[in-house]
């Protein structure tokens, strides 16, 4: 019998949005979703405040200041990998305060400014896709997910904008 203890593993996200409406988005080398667009962020480390993590992450991946503006949404991703592992992913609403990127090699393949109205075309995770739709109304198809689903990510004591 497996006794491995599993753990939820809760993570911290930048939708960074400059003053020409762009959005900083950043393609995946690491699973889980590798070679997938997302935006920076990650784990959040035992003992480390929340805020403190997001901004760590984004300065680790794409080497820039922001102001975080507040909570956007929290996300949920269950049995992801073949470790079946169990994200929570509290994604934050930032400005950025410098905008040179210096993207992490060993983190992301490449970063960029992306325009709402190419957003369509990037292969993104479903969080990414789904917050980025709250951002840009209209720009982007949030292709939804089962009602159960939706009650645990946006229904108990979860923000939305």
């Amino acid at each position: 019998m497996d006794f491995k203890k599993q753990a939820i593993k809760t993570s911290v996200v930048a939708c960074i949005v400059d003053e020409k409406e762009r959005v900083l988005l950043t393609r995946r080398c690491i699973e889980p979703f590798c070679g997938q667009w997302v935006m920076p962020g990650g784990k959040v480390d035992h003992g480390e405040p929340l805020l403190q993590a997001l901004h760590r992450e984004v300065r680790e991946e794409v080497g820039i200041e922001v102001h975080i503006a507040g909570l956007l949404d929290v996300y949920e991703h269950v049995a992801i990998g073949e470790r079946n592992d169990h994200y929570v992913i509290l994604y934050y609403r930032a400005q950025p305060l410098t905008v040179d990127l210096m993207p992490n090699s060993s983190e992301v393949i490449e970063a960029d400014w992306i325009p709402a109205d190419r957003l369509a075309a990037y292969d993104m995770t479903p969080g990414t896709r789904h917050i980025l739709a709250q951002v840009y109304p209209g720009m982007l198809q949030d292709p939804g997910e089962p009602a159960d689903e939706l009650f645990n990510r946006s229904e108990v004591g979860i923000v939305g904008q």
